[in-house]
């Protein structure tokens, strides 16, 4: 039983990635596992129900991939880094991709918004664990969103997945300009602790006017 659905898992994404998603369904997705069709719905009701399964099931397991990379990075830079170094490493893989596809289904199919969001969350919720615990002591941190900033980073990453297939330049300029972010608030913490209360006073005066 278990490895007939994790086959139907693993073959709900290869399915995705190759045929997209216009090309998903149960007699595709059983043809690459090379299983019956009726096992798609026996193990999990229908091919929305897989496919939500499938993201999550993908999601924990290239998380799981990255999780020492995560817990090692101290900053900023470091985190923008890994993106970087994630964005293409998932690129390659096709996870982004499938991520994208089910993204751009869910626009018409509202039953496939649980399964992109499932996954996704996953990933934001990493990334806002590195975002806390990079930007704790910068001035800047009593004043963003963390979790706000790690779903616009999330959705940003996915974006960059369609953006590089028609101008692969351009999204590694808006890499760029992340990793300028990202040396801005370096440079920031290195002026010593007397900058860094002037910085936040203002920041404060700038947010209650």
């Amino acid at each position: 039983m278990a490895d007939t659905r994790t086959k139907l898992l693993e073959a709900a994404l290869e399915t995705l990635k190759r045929q997209g998603i216009a090309g998903v369904s149960a007699r595709t997705i059983a043809a690459t596992a090379g299983v019956n069709q009726a096992l798609v719905f026996y193990h999990f009701g229908s091919v929305d129900q897989l496919l939500a399964a499938a993201c999550e099931h993908a999601s924990k397991q290239r998380i799981a991939l990255y999780q020492d990379r995560f817990n090692a990075v101290t900053s900023l830079r470091e985190l923008l880094d890994l993106g970087r170094a994630l964005h293409a490493e998932e690129r390659a893989e096709g996870s982004v991709a499938a991520l994208a596809q089910l993204l751009a289904g869910s626009q018409t199919d509202e039953k496939l918004a649980p399964a992109t969001s499932t996954g996704l969350n996953l990933w934001i919720a990493e990334v806002e664990r590195a975002l806390r615990r990079v930007l704790a002591d910068s001035p800047l941190a009593e004043f963003v969103d963390m979790a706000g900033l790690a779903k616009a980073t999330a959705a940003a990453f996915v974006g960059l997945e369609l953006y590089e297939g028609v101008d692969s330049d351009g999204a590694g300029q808006a890499l760029d300009s992340l990793e300028d972010l990202a040396g801005l608030v370096a440079a920031l913490e290195d002026m010593g602790p007397m900058v860094r209360r002037v910085v936040r006073a203002r920041l404060r005066r700038h947010a209650q006017s």
